[in-house]
């Protein structure tokens, strides 16, 4: 009977989706459009007016719009607002996030999409988890960094900074391994950094002040949308987390706080997630089995300096890597 159920509510989502997406809205994708003209001018005009505006407000409504920005370029990787990968790239390639080129990005994230090997160490690359060899390697201190990261207040404040490191240590690598689609890769966002770098200059708008003051603020956002936003279970269904996040969270976020929803229908654009999950919300609950949150204030209590239980893969064991 259960099972009957479920594959009933399976096909009453099925319908809802096919409803959605035949709505001129959806298949329009009007909405992303706005998003791209709102996000890009917002920027560069916020930017273009700092003197205007002030060094402390320019600051913070330019640290809002580069993580938008980043939600955004996650939309472009899922294949929107056209069809046409290629495009999709240009709308997302320009570096206001400093840190990422897109298609290291674009090649993680879709690699980190693969639902059975999601939060497992090596095979999901955007996993937190580490093997058994990995943490027996690590020093004490290397372990305390990593408890502390695992904080929610680490992994605002620390965690950018890891990942910088990783990410910086991946373009040597690339480099000396002499990696030409990757070294490309890292040469066009070298060149549109650095022109990027050299228009901010000529407003008078210090380059270092945005990378320290403002990039990576940014990217410390993304942190609280990441924060346990997966863990280690055996059914991948209930591996992904149900954010019912207030509304400055959801916009800045693009709804990806419904991340059971985008992880089971990942082409669905950013607009629709909400409705789906709505229409099926007891189902969607009961799926990942109640891994569900209210709002990013629930983390914020629980783990502000109490570290998240995210060390060692429990499905990863020794002698399953040594086969």
């Amino acid at each position: 009977m259960g099972k009957r159920s479920s594959l009933y509510l399976h096909e009453q989502q099925r319908e809802r989706i096919h409803q959605l997406s035949t709505t001129w809205l959806w298949r329009s994708e009007i909405p992303t459009w706005i998003l791209i003209i709102v996000i890009y001018s917002g920027w560069f005009i916020t930017l273009a007016n700092w003197q205007t505006l002030g060094l402390v407000p320019t600051t913070l409504i330019l640290t809002v719009f580069t993580a938008w920005y980043m939600s955004l370029q996650h939309e472009l990787i899922h294949g929107h607002p056209t069809r046409f990968p290629w495009l999709n790239q240009l709308f997302g390639i320009l570096p206001l996030a400093v840190w990422y080129p897109y298609g290291l990005y674009r090649d993680s994230h879709l690699a980190h999409h693969r639902n059975d090997h999601l939060t497992v160490p090596v095979d999901d690359p955007e996993s937190y988890y580490f093997t058994d060899e990995s943490w027996a390697r690590f020093s004490p201190w290397q372990r305390r960094v990593i408890h502390v990261r695992n904080t929610f207040m680490g992994r605002l404040l620390l965690g950018p900074l890891l990942d910088i490191v990783q990410t910086l240590g991946g373009a040597i690598t690339a480099f000396r391994r002499l990696d030409f689609p990757a070294i490309m890769m890292w040469l066009v966002h070298g060149l549109l950094l650095a022109a990027l770098f050299t228009w901010m200059s000529r407003v008078e708008f210090s380059p270092l002040w945005f990378v320290l003051a403002v990039s990576y603020p940014a990217l410390a956002l993304t942190k609280v949308r990441s924060f346990l936003e997966h863990r280690a279970a055996d059914d991948p269904l209930a591996r992904s987390v149900i954010n019912e996040a207030g509304l400055f969270w959801r916009v800045l976020f693009l709804n990806l706080n419904y991340h059971l929803v985008h992880h089971d229908l990942p082409g669905v654009p950013w607009y629709g997630l909400k409705a789906i999950y709505q229409h099926n919300r007891d189902d969607y609950q009961q799926r990942n089995q109640q891994f569900l949150v209210r709002g990013y204030g629930e983390w914020l209590r629980k783990f502000w300096s109490r570290p998240v239980d995210v060390t060692v893969h429990p499905g990863i064991k020794k002698e399953d890597s040594d086969a």
